[in-house]
């Protein structure tokens, strides 16, 4: 008996040894018999993890009273929460802010019904009405069997090629809001990608997207701005209609020529217009750009600018106005256009000219008031003369021997040209261009007449500045000699 509690008190004195030895260490390695020595616990494996504690939003801030440090895992929000006492609240590990409380991610392998059952009822078990201000993550290829309100969402893939919106029937994206969409491919396999109508305070941003398979790329109505960057458009049976946008951007869109129909097609009334980059190949019957639409207004600005145009479709890549342009060209003065393979078209452009030409012999008549000189300053133009009007580009004639500009932006043009005419008798005679029909001092020049009937010829030449609708004329003064009509039988006028 003695010698057993001999035993047991040498088992206790070896078990406070291990104990002390333990606190002054402090200590403890697993997986490891030595653990690192700045460390307190030593976990190591190369096949296993560490497990922290994993709770819901509503749990970890359930924590009564949590210590500085405390760190949890928040199954809600996938991320790593450790708590601050110095700010009384729980802060992300990654970075230190909050991440985004509305959010939610749609896998390819997602039951739709559930993960969106909210926004399904929202909808009237109709259609899909996402929660505004909400970011959708798409992940691989989700089929949709509703179409998709997006109620000023964000809906968002990581890669284009990998995160996929299909609807095998029907539309895509439905309603009268507007959102943002990135990083996905579209495809309406039967219906169309958009069909949105709504009102002037709604936006579309869309950008770094592929639409591709689509029996129609569809329409986009009645928004404040609509914003397409980097686009590509491969496979679609017809293309998208605008239509009554106040502003259109669209940057840098690749249309292959393995669409067909309409690509871009714009209808209504839009203050800007602006289409940048990017290209439009366009074969067999399909048409690149459509603005024939009767009614089709642009109360601002219109830019095409560096899109390459090209394919084998050789009626014309652009289906153009049917009123208000130019012959040869596609476009009306609102538009500024430089893109390769189509005519250019901007108010730097603009030109126009007249010929008067009569037979030998004879001319148009221009009576100047008797028994005064100098006399008055009269048009040479008066009646119908025989005056052919060319190349006019943003210029028209809406009387005899004008030209008017129509340009929307005021410019300075280069006038020239030269005019023959036959004197009564020696005489002194000036030549002026004239602007609205005031004469232009400055560039007058003396012509003078030795007998009857010499002939004499003058150049034309000046620098004026026009505005929408000024338009230049030709006026004549006899400064001295005897009564009588001059004569011209020939004058040319040039503007650009």
């Amino acid at each position: 008996m003695k010698n057993t509690a001999s035993k047991n008190h040498q088992t206790l004195l070896l078990l406070v040894f291990i104990f002390l030895s333990f606190i002054a260490n402090a200590q403890v390695g697993i997986g490891t018999t030595t653990p690192n020595a700045s460390s307190v616990l030593d976990i190591t494996s190369t096949t296993q993890g560490m497990l922290t504690p994993r709770m819901t939003t509503a749990q970890r801030t359930a924590i009564t009273t949590p210590a500085d440090g405390l760190i949890v895992y928040d199954t809600d929000l996938k991320a790593f929460y450790y708590y601050s006492s110095g700010s009384t609240s729980w802060l992300v590990v990654s970075s230190g802010i909050n991440p985004r409380l509305n959010f939610k991610r749609i896998r390819s392998t997602d039951n739709l019904a559930t993960v969106l059952a909210a926004e399904l009822t929202a909808g009237g078990g109709a259609k899909y009405l996402l929660n505004s201000n909400t970011l959708y993550e798409i992940n691989g290829t989700v089929t949709f069997n509703f179409p998709i309100e997006l109620n000023n969402a964000y809906v968002h893939g990581l890669d284009s090629n990998d995160d996929i919106i299909l609807r095998t029937t029907g539309n895509i994206f439905e309603g009268a809001t507007g959102g943002n969409i990135k990083n996905v491919t579209l495809r309406a396999a039967t219906g169309s990608v958009f069909n949105l109508s709504g009102a002037a305070t709604q936006n579309l941003v869309f950008r770094d997207c592929i639409v591709a398979n689509s029996a129609s790329v569809g329409t986009i109505s009645g928004f404040g701005l609509v914003f397409l960057s980097i686009v590509n458009f491969t496979g679609n049976t017809t293309g998208i209609t605008y239509n009554n946008i106040n502003q259109l951007l669209l940057s840098n869109m690749g249309w292959f020529g393995n669409n067909a129909g309409t690509y871009e097609k714009l209808t209504g009334t839009f203050t800007l217009v602006e289409k940048q980059g990017g290209f439009s190949q366009v074969d067999g019957t399909a048409v690149g750009f459509d603005v024939s639409t009767t009614g089709l207004s642009i109360t601002g600005d219109a830019i095409l600018e560096s899109v390459v145009f090209t394919g084998s479709n050789t009626t014309g890549y652009v289906k153009g106005y049917t009123t208000g342009s130019y012959t040869g060209y596609n476009f009306n003065n609102s538009w500024n256009v430089r893109a390769s393979g189509i005519p250019t078209e901007t108010d730097a452009n603009a030109v126009g000219d007249l010929s008067m030409d009569y037979a030998v012999g004879s001319g148009l008549g221009v009576s100047f008031t008797n028994n005064l000189n100098p006399s008055n300053i009269v048009k040479v133009g008066s009646g119908t003369p025989s005056t052919t009007y060319s190349n006019l580009f943003r210029f028209s004639t809406d009387a005899a021997n004008r030209l008017r500009y129509q340009g929307k932006k005021k410019r300075i043009f280069q006038i020239g040209g030269s005019i023959s005419f036959q004197v009564p008798g020696a005489g002194t005679y000036i030549i002026y261009i004239a602007k609205n029909g005031t004469v232009i001092t400055q560039y007058k020049i003396y012509g003078r007449g030795q007998i009857l009937n010499d002939i004499v010829v003058l150049p034309i030449n000046a620098s004026v500045e026009l505005v929408n609708n000024d338009y230049i004329e030709v006026f004549a003064q006899r400064y001295t000699g005897a009564n009588g009509d001059i004569v011209v039988p020939n004058m040319t006028l040039i503007i650009k």
